[in-house]
């Protein structure tokens, strides 16, 4: 009988043995890549809002732009330079735009704002800004009116809490309210009569209207149809004064930014702060977004370009994200190598306990002339095995799990819903499907083991027959 068929055998003499070693194995392989996928794709998440809805993967700037934002550290952005950087094989696109700040007044309120001038269809390219209009809002008259309504008891006894928020789309509205399926028709009706906001997006490149951010409008008691007036200071010391209609309300993630956003379109912002032709920074919109391709493409548009041009890549634009993102990934591989500690001591455990229970058995296989080095094989072979078992159970059972995670992720509700939302995320929490971070999982699991049988070798080896059978 040759040794794969008898380690095989010895494997099921005892099952139980057998199978609580694999369990172990293939918990640690199930929660290290559970594990490790929520928090990849939590990574990926972050990594998506950030790059995706707001600073791309490269801008075009000032070299003294990202240290001093200021309006005199604009270019001009001319068709020869849109011409140079579109010339390369990777750039897709240049989204231009204009960011300076300002004193907002509404009547009698004023605050300092932050206007950023946008090509309107180049903006909602990049961060879909059009999706993020306010479609409801609870006011106080809208609460009173709901509260007449035939609408669910619960969802009524939620109305006063949520006065005064604003929603861009019926799932989180429906989530807050508590309300079902069944009941979503009648609600809908009675929002549409009474909390359904009026909105609309930048019109054209040429229109005097504005998109506010919602925490702005809710402090400057400014909605559709109102007048704004912004003052500041324009390109190079000179006076920027116009007057704006609010067009819409759009409602951002992070707190910081809705408080203090106004958007116009690009020749707007150019008119109000005297600056036409200029821009502070350009969104260069690239096909391969992988990052040898992205830093390739940055060094390439850097060699090509006269001072004081420069392009910067989205780790320099979000360095403190990067910065939060590479501490959590070292907490969390902390976590990691202690459930691998955890499982490398039950391994080692397992392993003590089979060379204990079984060394009379290997005293007298030895006795009657089997060799020590033969006797060892078959059991490494034993332990891979077994492992293996672990392993792949593991791997297949985490499969469907990650998968499914990742196109249906576990959505906050909420405390913790409103903590990611002001941190500017949304309230998922999503795993990455299946890459890399897989084998080396896997990877460090067969490294457990075979340190674990390296051991067993040397005992096994170290055996003395007698002493065995005196066992």
């Amino acid at each position: 009988m040759n040794d794969w068929k008898l380690a095989w055998r010895n494997l099921w003499r005892n099952r139980r043995r057998t199978l609580i070693t694999a369990a172990s194995v293939f918990f640690a392989v199930f929660f290290a890549l559970v594990m490790r996928s929520f928090q990849l794709g939590t990574y990926r998440q972050i990594f998506m809002n950030v790059v995706e809805s707001y600073s791309g993967y490269l801008q075009l700037q000032h070299r003294d732009y990202f240290d001093e934002p200021v309006t005199d550290n604009s270019f001009e952005l001319s068709p020869a330079l849109e011409e140079q950087i579109l010339s390369d094989p990777n750039a897709d696109a240049l989204v231009p735009r204009f960011e300076a700040f300002a004193l907002a007044a509404a009547g009698s309120t004023t605050q300092g704002v932050m206007v950023m001038g946008v090509d309107p269809e180049g903006e909602d390219h990049i961060s879909g800004i059009r999706n993020r209009l306010v479609r409801f809002r609870l006011t106080p008259e809208a609460v009173e009116g709901l509260k007449n309504e035939p609408l669910p008891s619960r969802t009524k006894g939620l109305l006063d809490l949520f006065s005064g928020e604003s929603w861009t789309g019926t799932g989180r509205l429906f989530a807050d309210l508590d309300i079902d399926t069944g009941d979503s028709g009648t609600v809908m009706r009675a929002l549409r009569r009474h909390a359904v906001f009026p909105n609309n997006y930048l019109d054209s490149a040429e229109s005097r209207g504005v998109l506010i951010g919602n925490g702005l409008s809710r402090y400057l008691k400014a909605n559709q149809g109102d007048t704004l007036v912004l003052i500041g200071q324009g390109y190079h010391g000179t006076s920027a004064a116009g007057k704006f209609v609010v067009a819409g309300v759009v409602k951002l993630p992070a707190p910081d930014i809705d408080n203090r956003i106004i958007y116009m379109p690009l020749e707007a912002a150019r008119e109000l702060f005297a600056a036409p032709g200029m821009a502070t920074s350009a969104v260069i919109m690239i096909r391969d977004k992988d990052d040898k391709s992205m830093l390739a493409t940055a060094e390439r548009l850097n060699r090509q370009l006269k001072e004081p041009l420069t392009v910067v890549t989205w780790h320099k634009l979000n360095a403190l994200i990067i910065n939060q993102m590479e501490a959590d990934n070292r907490s969390g591989a902390i976590m990691i190598g202690i459930l691998y500690l955890v499982i490398a001591f039950g391994v080692f455990g397992t392993v003590l306990m089979m060379l204990a229970e079984r060394r009379r058995e290997f005293g007298m296989l030895i006795a009657v002339g089997m060799q020590k080095v033969r006797l060892a094989r078959i059991f490494a072979l034993e332990m891979v095995m077994t492992g293996l078992l672990g392993i792949v159970a593991g791997v297949l059972a985490s499969l469907p799990v990650v998968i499914r995670l990742h196109f249906h992720p576990i959505r906050f509700t909420g405390d913790w819903a409103r903590m990611y939302e002001d941190y500017g995320f949304d309230p998922v929490m999503p795993t990455l499907l299946p890459e890399t971070y897989y084998l080396w999982q896997v990877a460090v699991v067969l490294l457990i083991i075979l340190t674990a049988l390296a051991y067993s070798i040397r005992k096994i080896l170290t055996i003395k027959a007698i002493a065995a059978l005196r066992a």
